[in-house]
């Protein structure tokens, strides 16, 4: 009798266990603790990339983009763009893989500089009409210069293709979620940096028109001016980079998908240090002048492949997130409509929870605090308290592997010159309602050049927000659910 009531309440323990935890119990059952790192395919990929030739897509990627003659119902068509790495369309001409990432660590400290900035003007309740337009005179004599080269200090790194004007003009447009304004280069050029196709020319576009200075979107720029009842616009990104110009409408088409009529957008004439290869940019961020918050977006996505990959994947908008998403909640912050925050509570190191306290990924009262995913920050950053909890986690379950110097940024590196492939512990992401993403090691242990050093790809910051970077996102399809407030993470969807 004892033993027929030992083992009910066996059954009754276990049963109880698994309605409380099902996911806790899974995770433990299932989640690797250590997953294979590829160096030989890492090197050659990175010799690969200094070598690559962007003449090479220009038969797959440059077909023109038509204007098609019907127009995309926002809320009920889904499509799809195609996507493509910085330098599968700019060769950069770097001298060695080495030069190559300290360029590119270059562009992404700029670029977390300029997203901490956005952040504390909200925080210090600066408003739009405190801040002014920087006094950039257009010259007559200036309007008829050549287009130049600029120097490339944004951190544009993935382009996506689409169609501006009737008929469309076919460009390549730097992806951005922590950015809202859409903006490209027009002629006349005050001052133009080098991009991969022709300047936009708006006397060529029957569908170009001005905006007025009293309309809705030119009262959501954050700064504005006016000339002649015309909107003019500045946007800056922290590091000395800007565009400034005329806000219009115009028609922007994607492919065969269709086509979007009066969509909101900068037409820059003085734009410096940004994005060389690129037209302009398109913002995904959470604000009004987004391009899906324009054209009332439920849904849009991407599969970032690896930055020193020629491949590419897509951009869609209004599909289904898939079926095997890892789904956090998506949290957003009034004061910066832009960013998308995420329901974080940790990490785990070879199936080990790492201790870090879950305030640290929460904004507080002042706005301080949290963490966002960010498709333009190459590296995470982790408030310092997190990132060293994290790192030495990682440090304490490889000493088996031989370290080596310091690079850039990075304070924890490997020698692994002698070896094609290595074992190394799993990191994964903890989300809020018990969901995790593990990491391939590919996307937390980079090479940092052709010898074979490695280094762990995460950096820590004293600055608010924390942001989940792309490296740790290549790979995997990020869903964002605009309808549902929820942000997916689904491995190998590219």
């Amino acid at each position: 009798m004892a033993q027929t009531a030992f083992l009910y309440l066996t059954i009754f323990s276990a049963f109880t266990l698994t309605s409380l935890f099902p996911s806790t119990l899974s995770r433990s059952l299932s989640e690797e603790t250590t997953t294979l790192l590829d160096v030989s395919a890492s090197l050659t990929q990175a010799h690969d990339v200094l070598s690559f030739n962007p003449e090479t897509l220009k038969p797959l990627d440059r077909q023109e983009t038509q204007a098609q003659a019907h127009t995309l119902t926002p809320l009920n068509s889904s499509f799809s763009l195609q996507l493509l790495p910085r330098d599968a369309l700019h060769n950069s001409q770097h001298k060695d893989y080495e030069s190559l990432v300290l360029s590119r660590l270059g562009r992404d400290s700029a670029r977390v500089n300029s997203l901490h900035t956005k952040l504390q003007l909200a925080i210090q309740n600066i408003k739009k009409s405190d801040l002014e337009p920087m006094h950039t005179e257009i010259r007559p004599e200036d309007l008829s210069t050549p287009v130049v080269s600029g120097v490339s200090q944004g951190s544009g790194e993935y382009f996506t293709r689409i169609g501006v004007g009737t008929p469309a003009k076919s460009l390549y447009m730097v992806l951005d979620t922590g950015s809202d304004i859409n903006w490209l280069q027009c002629e006349p050029c005050s001052d133009c940096y080098q991009q991969t196709d022709p300047v936009f020319k708006p006397t060529g576009s029957s569908t170009y028109h001005p905006v007025t200075c009293d309309s809705a979107q030119c009262q959501s720029l954050h700064v504005s001016a006016c000339r002649a009842d015309k909107c003019l616009y500045q946007v800056s990104y922290g590091d000395g980079s800007y565009t400034v110009g005329d806000f219009v409408t115009e028609t922007v088409s994607f492919g065969n998908s269709g086509a979007i009529h009066n969509v909101g957008l900068g037409c820059g004439h003085d734009n410096e240090g940004l994005f060389v290869g690129a037209a302009g940019l398109l913002g995904l961020g959470g604000g009004a002048l987004s391009l899906p918050s324009q054209f009332k977006a439920t849904s849009f996505s991407y599969c970032l492949v690896n930055r020193d990959s020629s491949t590419s994947s897509t951009l869609e908008f209004n599909s289904a997130a898939p079926s095997d998403s890892v789904t956090a909640p998506l949290l957003k912050d009034s004061r910066v409509e832009t960013f998308y925050y995420v329901g974080l509570k940790g990490f785990s190191v070879g199936g080990q929870p790492v201790s870090v306290p879950p305030s640290v990924f929460e904004v507080d009262e002042s706005g301080n605090g949290g963490i966002i995913v960010d498709s333009g920050t190459a590296i995470t950053r982790l408030q310092t308290e997190a990132y060293n909890s994290l790192r030495d986690a990682f440090k304490r379950l490889t000493r088996d592997l031989p370290s080596a110097s310091g690079f850039a940024l990075f304070d924890t590196c490997y020698d692994l010159s002698s070896r094609s492939r290595v074992q190394v512990p799993t990191v994964s992401f903890l989300f809020a309602g018990g969901k995790s993403l593990s990491l391939p090691a590919k996307n937390y242990l980079i090479p940092v050049d052709s010898a074979g050093t490695f280094c762990f790809a995460f950096a820590p910051t004293s600055s608010s927000p924390s942001i989940i970077g792309n490296v740790q996102q290549q790979g995997t399809r990020v869903s964002y659910d605009l309808a549902n407030n929820r942000v997916g993470f689904s491995p190998n969807k590219c």
